[in-house]
């Protein structure tokens, strides 16, 4: 048993002002879409897809447009639904586009993926000199694209989460006790509602080290958020200070992300490569990226923390509102892999089948 480690990293890469820099949240959506597009050029250029080439990048633009919109409406009418009918004078001017009051919903984005990849299909035209053809199934075979393109997006978002102290595992050790190696302290869950209560001499030591931050306009949260940034930047007497005092005052806890960015990073994509080395029907591959994201979603949720805003009402049935819609992934991966089996038709694709033009 050895001390938790104490997260300190910063969520910019590069910071001009204390809110405007680049976020290696943002950074990460940007890694993952141009990995997606390198993979589905390697595609096309082995004949794969039907997908000409020269089209992906059009591709690419849409299906950019639905995660971010389908992403963020997702959060919106799942998480928080009163940002929808929040107006004020100040920018973002409009709830929905306050991203810092949180960001984007998985599931929202699978929903927006499945409309892009609608439009993308509609521009598939089946050729008789094309080694590959998909004809009435094109939709079906733009998700299986977007499935076998879009995994190690999946991973490096959840390392984005992490590093921004967001989305926090389970308690493995209070504060104060001694706490596995492989744990993590966030100072985030000050500001998240996920921190334990203390004995009142450690709430105490806490408000007070809070109260030697602050500046005079300061609320709690603020006065929070600023020792928080302060702990980030480092490299100060006062830094150090922070993080001498404040280390025993928080809770140690799972690295959930960590484990989601293996499961969907790592596993999931792996699994998709093996399933999709032969020719496969149209939506096959898709199909099997639900069910499989939906059992590791599923495990990787025991060990995080429900959104605190749901409260009492986080778990139904013991499983967590995450934990339920990815069940509904599984079951309708399930019921989508039964329909394309009996429909039997012509198998496409296949990454390791050598094909002459």
């Amino acid at each position: 048993m050895l001390a938790a480690w104490l997260h300190d990293l910063s969520p910019f890469l590069l910071r001009f002002t204390d809110s405007f820099g680049f976020r290696w949240y943002g950074l990460s959506y940007a890694a993952g879409f141009i990995v997606a597009w390198l993979i589905m050029r390697w595609l096309s250029r082995r004949g794969v897809t039907p997908l000409p080439e020269h089209r992906i990048p059009d591709a690419m633009l849409i299906l950019v447009a639905g995660v971010i919109v389908g992403g963020r409406a997702g959060y919106l009418l799942v998480y928080e639904p009163r940002l929808l009918t929040e107006f004020t004078s100040s920018v973002p001017f409009w709830g929905g586009f306050a991203i810092q009051r949180g960001g984007m919903a998985y599931h929202g984005a699978v929903v927006g993926v499945m409309a892009a990849g609608w439009f993308i299909a509609r521009g598939f035209k089946e050729s008789s000199t094309s080694t590959t053809r998909v004809g009435k199934s094109s939709w079906l075979h733009v998700m299986d694209l977007c499935a076998f393109a879009g995994t190690i997006g999946l991973g490096l978002g959840r390392v984005a989460n992490f590093i921004n102290g967001e989305l926090l595992g389970k308690i493995v050790a209070m504060p104060g006790q001694p706490a596995p190696w492989w744990s993590v302290k966030f100072p985030q869950e000050l500001l998240e509602g996920h921190a334990p209560t203390l004995l009142p001499e450690q709430q105490a030591k806490l408000d007070a080290l809070i109260d030697s931050v602050a500046a005079p306009s300061d609320d709690r949260e603020q006065a929070i958020a600023r020792m928080i940034a302060i702990l980030q930047e480092g490299g100060s007497t006062t830094a150090t200070r922070i993080q001498e005092q404040l280390e025993p005052l928080i809770a140690a806890r799972h690295p959930s992300q960590l484990y989601q960015a293996f499961f969907e990073g790592v596993v999931l994509t792996i699994a998709l490569w093996i399933i999709w080395r032969v020719p496969r029907r149209p939506g096959v591959v898709g199909a099997w990226f639900m069910i499989i994201y939906g059992v590791l979603r599923i495990v990787a949720e025991f060990y995080r923390l429900p959104d605190a805003q749901f409260g009492a009402a986080a778990h139904i049935l013991g499983l967590s509102r995450g934990q339920w819609l990815s069940a509904l992934m599984v079951v309708g991966g399930g019921v989508a892999l039964a329909i394309i089996r009996a429909r039997n038709e012509p198998r496409i694709g296949g990454w390791s089948v050598v094909r002459t033009k």
